[in-house]
């Protein structure tokens, strides 16, 4: 019912409450109306003061959810701008052992390698992948040795060695699968000899994580997890990515015959399925905040330890914003990764890690 306007005594009848308009309906409580709204659930209680909103909140973001990406390049003492992802730099290998130790101090578990190879080591089949002397790991073994109780995840995709760009084998335009899986299980076993802790193909070639479980069982490593990249989409938002480990300038084509249709979540949950049968231990959804419908699915449908990526875009997208004064930064960084532990996620690959350890080491929500 509308409310008069004009004199200012008259009640107006809204629910079991009685409001009065004018200058006196501008009071609350005993002051205004006696007992005011007659409400039995005032859900404002619970968000009165910080103690009580932390005391009821339902998802809590710690470092135990974090997984930091590092890009490596050749060299010593060397950390390179990547000029579409401000803030994240390629490191040479004894950086990258600095950046592990600072992440034992932030108490971060676990970091993702990802190389920058010198466009002279790149060809058709990605040979480099298989050298047991490469950028990856000669940074894993380093790492290992100065800082042992950090976690090593490595991609397992051929993209950072091929001189086409493409995550697979190529012959007359086509990704071979069966073949190109085969190279990759060579590859996450010179990483796991190397000694990485997760293997975490991300070429979306079928079978591959089978094929890598059975490999790597195989040859003594049967304690080495796998991270399936089971639902990666063929996205726009990895361009930064594809700047950092040098593939943007030779990627012939596109991957979408492996990558998955933005269009499709229900093909995200088969691909989830196989590669848990397969033998995958840890699942993630790539990218990140545009799929949140999806990795809520996958973590409600399966319930097996969930992951999500928030990619290069995601991160750029934030910082561009944040350098132009259109979003706080910080505040956003927080609150995307809470989006993603409100989706389902147990854990976020992010290149805000670092940052957001920091903050929280210091208090900040």
């Amino acid at each position: 019912m509308a409310i008069k306007l004009g004199r200012p005594l008259e009640r107006s009848r809204i629910g079991p409450a009685s409001i009065t308009t004018g200058p006196q309906s501008l009071q609350t409580g005993r002051a205004g109306l006696g007992d005011g709204l007659e409400l039995p659930t005032r859900p404002r209680r619970n968000r009165r003061t910080d103690w009580a909103r932390r005391m009821v909140r339902e998802h809590v973001l710690t470092t135990d959810d974090l997984i930091w990406p590092l890009f490596l390049v050749d060299g010593a003492r060397m950390r390179v701008p990547v000029s579409s992802m401000p803030g994240v730099e390629r490191l040479s290998v004894d950086e990258a052992v600095r950046a592990a130790e600072r992440a034992a101090k932030l108490t971060i578990p676990c970091l993702a390698l990802f190389p920058y190879t010198d466009p002279a080591r790149r060809d058709e089949a990605g040979s480099e992948a298989l050298n047991a002397d490469n950028l990856v790991c000669r940074t894993i073994r380093a790492i290992k040795k100065e800082v042992p109780q950090i976690g090593l995840l490595c991609d397992v995709a051929l993209d950072p060695y091929t001189s086409h760009g493409h995550d697979g084998l190529l012959r007359d335009g086509v990704i071979l699968n069966d073949e190109t899986v085969a190279v990759l299980v060579r590859q996450a076993l010179v990483q796991a000899e190397a000694g990485c802790d997760i293997i975490a193909p991300s070429d979306m070639m079928d079978g591959r994580v089978g094929a890598i479980r059975a490999g790597l069982d195989a040859a003594g490593f049967s304690d080495v997890q796998i991270m399936a990249y089971a639902a990666k989409y063929a996205s726009v938002f990895y361009g930064p990515f594809r700047d950092a480990v040098g593939s943007s300038a030779t990627l012939v084509g596109d991957k979408r015959t492996y990558q998955m249709d933005p269009a499709n979540s229900d093909e995200a949950l088969r691909e989830v399925e196989l590669d848990i049968a397969e033998g995958a231990d840890l699942i993630m959804v790539k990218p990140g905040m545009p799929y949140l419908d999806i990795l809520h699915r996958v973590k409600e449908a399966f319930g097996v330890p969930t992951f999500a990526y928030q990619v290069s875009g995601e991160y750029a997208m934030i910082m561009a914003a944040a350098e132009r004064g259109w979003l706080d930064g910080d505040k956003a960084m927080m609150e995307s990764l809470i989006a993603f532990k409100r989706a389902g996620a147990d854990g976020v690959l992010t290149y805000f890690a670092q940052r957001i350890a920091e903050r929280l080491k210091t208090g900040g929500a």
